[in-house]
Order: structure tokens, then sequence, then C-alpha cells
């Protein structure tokens, strides 16, 4: 398609500032710490209920190594009945954000969850630093005005309505964030701004099975890299990695998601999207560094 990125691009440094946050190739791996206000969301483990929770979580989060908070307010799990209200997202999401930004030490920018405009304009209005959209810019037309005109960083997920039987999962992928940047960038929205993600969890084709086509967008990652910007995966405690290990709950996945979170960084993820901070901080500094140690070869096709 044209107007796709080159594979030759894959080797080009990628580093950007989101938020006041370095990110890139040269940093660190970032953790984004997942803090949940809606009850709906598939692991209870990662909502927090009251004010006194939302601000204790996020001072933890940070002092154990995040260096983003992700406030959602309404679960976006593909397999689920998610609708609420949309004043209600915002009365949830709002109150979070004000409660980090007004009554805790947290120092870490907060980027809102969300898909709907109007819910990321009274996000940013409360004080979020980035939004975070997993449908890319595509599910509410006034999403990427409303980040033009606030100026903030955006995490892009890849997002189609409809998948083919028998879809190459790295070409629809690929295609999807394509679409999403184009839209970005008609809406004058900055492109040193723009992180991408390639939304594990969220396509649910019967073939190749879910499972199968995360395993293959964590494996082939790097693909990733011809877009020249920060990748984020969100992989923790999701259904792909329970159907693999056969841990049905999500309260006993945490295991499989430390693992999720190294091959992506080592494949070359540079922000972790995480329930767990302690434990996927430690995976990804160690998976970072070996990552490191490998050795281009000199010789063509090697």
């Amino acid at each position: 398609m044209a107007g796709m990125p080159v594979t030759g691009s894959y080797f080009r440094p990628i580093r950007a500032n989101i938020a006041g946050v370095l990110v890139g190739d040269d940093q660190p791996p970032r953790v984004m710490a997942v803090i949940n206000v809606s009850p709906e969301s598939f692991y209870q483990g990662s909502v927090a209920r009251g004010a006194e929770e939302i601000a204790e979580r996020a001072e933890a989060a940070e002092r154990l190594g995040a260096s983003f908070i992700d406030v959602g307010g309404r679960s976006t799990a593909p397999y689920k009945e998610t609708d609420i209200p949309l004043e209600e997202e915002i009365r949830r999401v709002v109150t979070a954000i004000r409660i980090i930004k007004e009554n805790t030490s947290v120092k870490a920018p907060v980027s809102v969850d969300t898909f709907s405009a109007r819910v990321a304009e009274e996000a940013l209005r409360a004080g979020a630093d980035i939004v975070n959209d997993v449908t890319g810019l595509k599910a509410d037309q006034g999403m990427a005005r409303v980040v033009a005109e606030y100026g903030v960083p955006v995490i892009i997920a890849a997002h189609e309505d409809f998948v083919p039987e028998n879809a190459n999962p790295l070409a629809v992928v690929m295609k999807a964030l394509w679409e999403s940047i184009e839209i970005a960038k008609r809406s004058g929205i900055d492109d040193e701004k723009i992180a991408i993600d390639p939304a594990i969890g969220f396509f649910r084709p019967r073939n190749p099975p879910w499972y199968q086509w995360d395993s293959v967008i964590l494996a082939n990652l790097h693909v990733l890299r011809s877009f020249n910007k920060p990748i984020l995966v969100g992989a923790s405690r999701k259904s792909f990695i329970g159907a693999i290990t056969g841990r049905e709950r999500p309260e006993d996945r945490l295991w499989g998601s430390i693992a999720a979170a190294a091959i992506a960084v080592y494949n070359g993820a540079h922000i972790i999207r995480a329930h767990d901070v302690a434990e996927t901080r430690d995976a990804v500094i160690l998976a970072k560094y070996i990552a490191e140690q490998r050795i281009r070869s000199p010789y063509k096709g090697c």
C-alpha cells in the first residue's frame, strides 16, 4: 500500500518525548501502570474503589517504577458487554485524575484510556497528560480533533471493525496502524507525539484463533519498528495467556504476563502497560539488557 512504512527503516533509532518522559531505544523500558475505576474490568485486581485507594495505588505505582499512570473508566475487553453511560465514564475518570493530580505526590504523566472524544476532553481538562485510544482514533471522529487541539501525546492502537478469516495478523495490524497515523496527520496531531500499540487481546478472529494471533504479533513485534514510533504493548493478564497456559482466571496469569512483557521488550517494545509494576519492571529491564547484547552480523542476509 502506498505510503506504508518500508522494512529498511527497522534499525533507525526510535526516540520520543512522551509528556516529559524520554522513551526509545536509548532509554530503559518504561512501565505504564493500570488503574481502573471501572468495576466491569476483566481483572478485578486492577480496580481501585474510592479516593483513598486510587491515591494509594498511584503513589505505589510510581514508587515501584512506573513512568506513566493509565486511568480507565470503562472496560474495553472485546469479549464483554461493557457499555456504560457516557456521563458515568466521564465522572469516573475525571474523579480519579483529579485525585491523582491534586491529592498525591505523583509526578508521572497520567493517560486517559478512552475512545470517546468527550471523555478525553473532560479528562484533559482535569489534568490528564496523554490520550490512550484503543480504537486508533477511529471510533469517534472528534477524538483526533481533541488530541490536536490540546497538543497532547496519543497512543494509537491498531483497530479494524472486520477481519476476514485466515488474515495475516501482521498485515492487518500494520494496515490498521498506518490508517490511524494518517488520521492523526490529517488532523494536525504532532507526528512526534504518537506512540503505537498493536492491540494485543483486541483482535478476536476464529481463524487463526486469537491466542495464536496475539502470539504472532509478539513474536514479530520488530516489524512495527518501521513506523519509527515508540511501541507500547499491553498484554498483562489477558486471555491469550490463559488460553496457552491453561490459567482460566486473570488472577492466575501473573507469570505469563511477565513472560509476555519480557518477550515484547526483547522484540522492540518501549512501553509496557501492566497491572503488576514491580515484577514487570525487573523483567523488562533484564530483557532490554539481554537484547542489547545481540551481535549484528556483518554479512547480508544474517
